[in-house]
């Protein structure tokens, strides 16, 4: 779901606003982004409470640093960046965890996969990506961040971000053609 120009230079206006003080303007940012940032984590962590505290650490984050965002207009690659980076710990977190305690087990299934096979597949290929993988994959593709944005959110060079959604994509492409042949 890309983010149209409105979109963004609405965001942009409202970060503005929020830096200047505007406590309703920080409502309304939250209003819009808090779902969105829920569905990303929740595509890179699972359906479970792992997701919703991510978002929770993330946005506490956002607001102890948006006085320090000096170009607005970022503010879409700047809160992915923070929620990657998350959600990255949570990943390493987990996969440490699981890796001390308990043999290897697959991801709970979403509840929607039932109703929904082929977001079922996909969610399954997601998640046997890299952790870098796989947050370069949904923020360029699901969350509709440029390339550029993308690498921001990141912390890493354009050419890198390129290189790893390339790499997503044919993983991916390998994994659902398996499921599929």
């Amino acid at each position: 779901m890309a983010l149209s120009e409105t979109d963004r230079v609405y965001d942009a206006l409202l970060v503005t606003l929020v830096r200047a003080g505007d406590a309703r303007a920080a409502e309304r940012l939250a209003a819009r982004w808090q779902p969105r940032l829920l569905r990303a984590a929740r595509r890179m962590l699972g359906e479970g409470e792992e997701a919703r505290e991510a978002v929770q650490e993330a946005w506490g984050g956002i607001c102890r640093g948006w006085v320090r965002l000096s170009e607005p207009e970022m503010f879409p690659a700047w809160a992915y960046g923070i929620l990657s980076r998350k959600c990255a710990d949570r990943i390493r977190g987990l996969s440490a965890r699981r890796a001390r305690f308990a043999p290897a087990e697959a991801a709970p299934e979403p509840s929607e996969a039932a109703r929904a096979p082929l977001r079922h597949e996909l969610l399954a290929a997601l998640g046997q990506l890299s952790a870098e993988h796989r947050i370069a994959a949904i923020l360029y593709f699901s969350e509709g961040l440029t390339l550029a944005e993308t690498a921001a959110a990141t912390g890493v060079p354009v050419g890198t971000a390129k290189s790893r959604l390339f790499h997503a994509r044919q993983h991916l492409k390998d994994l659902l053609e398996g499921d599929l042949t």
